[in-house]
């Protein structure tokens, strides 16, 4: 695992059109995105020993109800390296890394089967924009209690 730099944006950004559905920028999450800044010391990029992209994983900066928060996403993986562990090397390294860079909570959008492994819960009273739907909107304290109290509207952090 290795930083994500400026040499890997257009990569990353192909690795996400292969990996997600047409039209993934037209999710709400996106437009939490839009006009702000990438966490950039959390988001990752695995290479294989080609030097070739396998994976990656970003964060961004929101707020919930007024309150900091990241909100992890996307990852992925490339199809001809799934199975392998990359995924969940990329968040297990990448969480530990908010840890200890002092972030007291995260949040994402996604199923809480798969997520729940790596410690995230429903979130109740977070409210991703439309169309979202609240039973995928997920969160995990990195800090004791960090989500206790934490509730409402999620907004761009600028």
């Amino acid at each position: 695992m290795e930083p994500e730099t400026s040499r890997d944006f257009d990569e990353v950004e192909w690795l996400y059109d292969t990996c997600f559905a047409p039209g993934r920028e037209a999710l709400s999450s996106y437009r939490l995105r839009e006009g702000v800044p990438r966490v950039a010391e959390l988001c990752l990029v695995a290479r294989d020993e080609s030097d070739i992209l396998a994976g990656a994983i970003r964060y961004w900066p929101v707020l919930v109800g007024g309150t900091r928060a990241l909100l992890l996403g996307p990852v992925a993986v490339h199809p001809t390296r799934q199975g392998e562990g990359l995924g969940a090397l990329l968040m297990v390294e990448s969480l530990e890394k908010a840890r200890a860079l002092g972030w007291h909570r995260v949040m994402l959008v996604g199923d809480e089967p798969y997520y729940r492994r790596f410690g995230f819960s429903k979130l109740d009273g977070v409210e991703m924009p439309p169309p979202t739907n609240p039973d995928r909107v997920l969160g995990l304290a990195l800090q004791e209690g960090a989500w206790l109290g934490v509730a409402g509207e999620v907004t761009r952090c600028l």
